[in-house]
């Protein structure tokens, strides 16, 4: 679950709180072109109001004049299709004739909601199971293995903090790199042992899955148990700081390992990984560097939103091109900060 759908949960629990009947829709499958994942929730309250999404706004449509009519959810939660044929697709306004399953649940105090989101802002990996046939719900601890399940019985979701970043470096570019990776749903991690920019870092608005710890980058990279959840950047510029995290990422099973600096800069980088730290070149091919996607970026927010593209790509399996500049793009004076 990202943070977008805790905002949910937040939102459901203010619902309830003020006396509104609230139904909680999950996407549990899709097939063809559909707007949003397996996990995706929406809510809607009684009398229409909408927090979350599963279609982009067709689907939402339908669910809300269900919602006004009393009609959404009666007693035990719903599996219900849509755009199940070319008609429907049309009318819910599917892509490529996708279809979208869906679970809807009248939320009530079975539903453990506040109780998921209380563990949830402790920072817990939570599995959480809904019977089918009677909508009690059962709240488990979770691990980066769970994967959301359907059988006749039961609905298996996961949520907590499954996507790690790994920031090494607490300079100008974390400012911007850090909160814009936590709304995107990542448990963010910035590490700087150096107290002329650790003491003065500060991120502004929600952090509560952004924290900072001052270890050495290779404990801290051998603390966190990389995984296939986790992504790495190295940003300090200093080779002392960034080899010491490379070194030992670019061993582990993180998804994604990026370092700042020119081309020129990665391959003495390179030569010192594998000259020093004896990283063979299959090790070394994994690193992205100049980190992030290639496309002029030059303020640190700028260069912010292309390492986050790039680790996205990354995540969801897409290989970006190198860009060809334009004669315009071409006339603007060089950049070395990405």
């Amino acid at each position: 679950m990202d943070n977008v759908d805790r905002q949910i949960l937040e939102q459901i629990t203010a619902w309830v709180a003020a006396g509104h009947r609230v139904a909680l829709g999950t996407i549990v499958r899709t097939w063809g072109s559909a707007p949003r994942p397996p996990g995706s929730a929406v809510a809607i309250r009684g009398d229409g109001l909408v927090a979350g999404s599963v279609s982009g706004g067709c689907i939402e449509d339908d669910l809300v004049d269900k919602a006004r009519a009393g009609t959404l959810v009666t007693g035990r939660p719903q599996v219900v299709r849509y755009g199940i044929d070319a008609d429907s697709a049309h009318r819910f306004g599917l892509p490529c004739g996708g279809l979208i399953e869906l679970v809807l649940e009248a939320v009530a105090p079975h539903s453990q909601l506040p109780q998921l989101l209380d563990r949830l802002k402790r920072g817990e990996r939570v599995r959480r199971r809904l019977d089918l046939t009677t909508g009690v719900v059962t709240l488990e601890e979770g691990n980066a293995n769970d994967e959301l399940a359907l059988s006749e019985r039961e609905l298996i979701t996961h949520h907590g903090p499954s996507w790690r970043m790994l920031i090494i470096g607490a300079g100008q570019l974390t400012q911007y790199l850090a909160p814009m990776a936590h709304a995107l749903g990542y448990q963010v991690t910035v590490c700087d042992p150096r107290d002329e920019y650790a003491e003065g870092f500060k991120v502004e608005g929600p952090t509560s899955d952004v924290r900072l710890v001052r270890t050495m980058p290779d404990d801290t990279v051998r603390a966190l148990a990389p995984d296939g959840h986790l992504a790495i950047v190295a940003l300090t510029h200093d080779p002392k700081l960034d080899d010491m995290a490379l070194m030992e990422a670019l061993v582990s099973p993180a998804f994604y390992i990026g370092a700042i600096g020119s081309r020129a800069n990665q391959a003495k980088r390179k030569e010192r990984l594998k000259e020093h730290f004896g990283l063979a070149d299959e090790a070394l091919a994994r690193l992205h560097g100049p980190v992030g996607l290639k496309n002029g970026a030059r303020t640190p927010p700028e260069i912010a939103v292309s390492i986050l593209a790039e680790i996205t790509a990354v995540r969801y399996g897409y290989r970006i091109p190198e860009p060809v500049a334009t004669a315009a793009a071409s006339a603007l004076p060089a950049g070395c900060a990405a």
